[in-house]
């Protein structure tokens, strides 16, 4: 009997039954495989990313260490405010790194262990004791003998960062305190000891939320989902992101320590912004909300800290102090219930105020200062090095003479607009501060507004110096000691000069008059454009070219008659370097915003020495120091003895150009120079003078940093006679109010003034006769 055909359909079910579970396992294993690969891949991104060089730490830049020692010109109210600058925290009785105590005329502190570029420094507890305006003993407990130097920490001052990049200082778990990883977890994260990177109960309540919601409205996120969504991903609210999160969480718990990752998230953590630059992680947080290293932090200031992980920019304690201080009490709270904290601390902390600093700790206080420092630095490194190596940068900034410089721009560019009825904020400023010895730059301001990155007018603006240039021109004629002296007579004349372009040059004095006969150091003391150009264009325009450069003019000056009166269009920094050569007795140092770098671990990389040579010659230096002595004595920049005592001999020199568009004061003391320039960006007129406009300022820097007195030691081939200053011959006790005048030696008068009791009329000149 033929068996029945009525089960061929069931076997061709089956056969196709049998075929879509063979598809369904390939695709199956395709999708296995893929998602292997895919899985294998997102591991590889993890391990090497995380393992190798986890972040890209730009340079930090310090300011250079306040040194004290036994006859320092520093009063116990300076030193306060630098402590205070440097987050040092006032107690009753000062026992940890970071915080001091006054008792009358002793301040008692503990310094904060540091690794300079000479080494590591540990913590001191110092005792400074005052006399008057400067420190009379530093004592260190337990020590056999005072201490002769003690040096304090240096003040973060910036970062060398990608533009709208990230910026970070890192910290290492066993650091810090102990409160901040226990809060953090508490606050974050409660699990976060018991989960593998994903917590099942938080992806619960999140995903009941965003399926309500229809969209991605909320998340469950792990400290390790967020670190991963910080480190490896963008922040996009999606489904796809979300998973790659969740899947390279597993990987990371996998692979690291609970501790590994808390330290990760502890430096990635977003926690504020900074104009371009994103605040990453507590270490830079801490100096940016507090101006403190982390390990000063209080529990009020840590939990202001761990809760700004929830919204960096909702909870910002400068623009929204509410809503931070609400935070802060939150997070207090759930330290007090989970026993980190007693009631009384609890209490204490809620009432304190958020502490936040003013200025922001320690992140781009002084971005012209910081440029300058970039420029310098890129002869000798890549970008690439600056940006991510975490080099340390020891720079010669001055906390001191920047906030002087810059309170001292600003006041006095509002003081001048107020009482000139100006429109506000029509001036502009820059100003530069730097060591005689040594070349260092101590301060620099390249605009009115010195917290704000922009046009540095300091480095970048090439205004015309106006009367800045003189000195030059004197300079010049000082150097042929056969030709001129400070006495020489000058007679002023009127003078037309037809230039290379085919126009006439007809300068005049500022007053329109004719001063007549006068001796040569006058000419610079009054500042007389007619007396300048005839003695520039006798000595010759090449040489005043030529002491332009000497003096530390970059690059080669056009030798046109218009210099002599200050043509040349000069950044403040330039000038700096110039008067600071004269300052220094014709020896110069390059300037210089950097003394050393080293690498992120404090191992020295590389020493900026003093490199001095000798530019101008000594001797007609000398002579030109004591003319623009007496510029201040009863010329030009006498005003400024209104606001420094007359005790301090200074030298300087104004400058004023065409149509009152620039305003410059340029001088020195005996351990620093100073340059100010005041005008305005589209170059109209400000109807200032440089006495009225820059002087003010440059004489309340001076004031402030007690400049001390400029008391050069005359060279060898220099010696001071008593003249009569009508004959310019020599003078004794018999005659009325001589002047002591340096001059080259054997080029001074030999010849006695008629009220000289010594005079002898024709008695020298038979001398020669006898012994020719």
């Amino acid at each position: 009997m033929r068996k029945s055909s009525s089960r061929s359909p069931l076997r061709g079910w089956f056969r196709v039954r049998r075929g879509f579970l063979i598809a369904f396992v390939l695709a199956l294993c395709a999708a296995l495989a893929a998602f292997s690969y895919y899985l294998v891949q997102l591991d590889h991104v993890v391990r090497t990313r995380f393992a190798g060089a986890r972040w890209a730490l730009p340079a930090q830049v310090y300011a250079a260490p306040l040194e004290l020692y036994p006859g320092l010109r520093v009063d116990a109210a300076m030193l306060q405010r630098e402590l205070g600058r440097l987050g040092y925290r006032p107690v009753s009785d000062a026992a940890g790194p970071g915080t001091f105590s006054v008792s009358g005329s002793t301040i008692d502190l503990v310094t904060r262990a540091f690794r300079f570029w000479d080494g590591a420094q540990p913590s001191s507890r110092l005792s400074v004791r005052f006399s008057g305006h400067s420190i009379s003993e530093i004592l260190e407990p337990g020590a056999p003998s005072p201490r002769v130097i003690a040096r304090l920490d240096p003040l973060l001052i910036g970062s060398i960062h990608p533009a709208h990049g990230e910026d970070r200082v890192l910290v290492r778990i066993a650091d810090v305190p102990e409160l901040l990883p226990k809060g953090l977890v508490l606050v974050e994260d409660q699990h976060f000891y018991q989960h593998h990177g994903i917590s099942i109960r938080g992806i619960s309540r999140a995903a009941l939320a965003n399926l309500r919601a229809g969209r991605v409205v909320q998340g469950g996120s792990t400290i390790t989902q967020q670190l991963v969504r910080n480190f490896f991903l963008t922040l996009d609210q999606t489904w796809a992101r979300k998973a790659n999160e969740a899947l390279m969480s597993l990987l990371l718990e996998a692979h690291y320590s609970k501790d590994q990752i808390l330290e990760a998230y502890l430096n990635e953590i977003f926690l504020g912004q900074d104009g371009d630059r994103a605040i990453h992680g507590f270490g830079l947080a801490s100096r940016f909300y507090f101006n403190k290293p982390l390990s000063e932090l209080q529990s009020h200031e840590i939990a202001l800290l761990i809760g700004l992980a929830k919204g960096a920019s909702y909870y910002n304690p400068r623009r929204n102090p509410e809503r931070a201080k609400a935070r802060r009490a939150l997070v207090l709270h759930l330290f007090r219930d989970a026993g980190y904290i007693d009631e009384a601390e609890y209490q204490t902390g809620l009432e304190k105020p958020l502490g936040v600093t003013g200025v922001k700790g320690g992140v781009e206080r002084f971005p012209a200062f910081i440029e300058l420092v970039k420029r310098q630095l890129r002869r000798d490194y890549q970008d690439e090095d600056l940006l991510s190596e975490g080099l340390r940068i020891f720079t010669t900034l001055d906390p001191r003479a920047q906030e002087s410089l810059e309170r001292r721009m600003t006041e006095g560019l509002d003081r001048i607009e107020t009482s000139r009825k100006m429109v506000e904020d029509s001036l502009q400023g820059a100003g530069v501060v730097v060591s005689l010895e040594g070349g260092e730059v101590q301060a620099l301001v390249g605009g009115r507004y010195s917290h704000y990155a922009g046009f540095n007018r300091a480095l970048d603006a090439r205004r015309p110096i106006g009367s800045l240039a003189k000195p030059f021109v004197y300079l010049a004629a000082l150097s042929e000691p056969g030709r001129y002296n400070l006495l020489t007579p000058v007679d002023e004349q009127p003078v037309s000069l037809k230039l290379p372009n085919g126009s006439i040059w007809t300068p005049q004095n500022y007053d329109h008059e004719l001063h007549g006969v006068f001796p040569l150091y006058l000419g610079l003391a009054k500042s007389y454009n007619l007396a300048t150009v005839k003695v520039g264009l006798d000595i010759g325009v090449d040489k005043v070219a030529r002491m332009f450069e000497a003096a530390g003019y970059p690059g080669t000056m056009t030798p046109l008659p218009s210099i002599m009166l200050g043509a040349a269009e000069i950044p403040a920094i330039d000038v700096a370097q110039m008067y600071a050569t004269i300052g220094n007795g014709g020896y110069q140092y390059p300037l210089t915003a950097i003394r050393d770098v080293t690498t992120v671990d404090g191992e020295p990389l590389n020493r900026y020495p003093l490199r001095g040579k000798t530019a101008l010659p000594d001797a007609p230096v000398f002579l030109l120091n004591w003319a623009m002595e007496q510029v201040m004595i009863f010329g030009t920049g006498a005003s400024a003895y209104n606001v420094i005592s007359p005790a301090t001999r200074l030298a300087g020199k104004s400058g004023t150009t065409d149509d009152y568009r620039d305003a410059w004061f340029a001088g020195y003391g005996g351990d620093r120079a100073t340059v100010i320039w005041v005008g305005r960006d589209d170059n109209k007129s400000t109807g200032l003078s440089g006495s009225s406009g820059a002087l003010p300022i440059w004489s309340q820097v001076m004031s402030d940093l007690r400049v001390s007195s400029f008391d050069p030691l005359p060279p060898s081939k220099v010696e001071t006679v008593l003249v009569e200053p009508q004959s310019g011959l020599r003078a004794d006790e018999g005659c009325m109010n001589p002047i002591a005048v340096p001059f080259v030696a054997d080029y001074s008068p030999e010849d006695y003034a008629p009220c000289a009791n010594a005079y002898r009329p024709g008695a020298l000149q038979w001398f020669r006769d006898i012994f020719r």
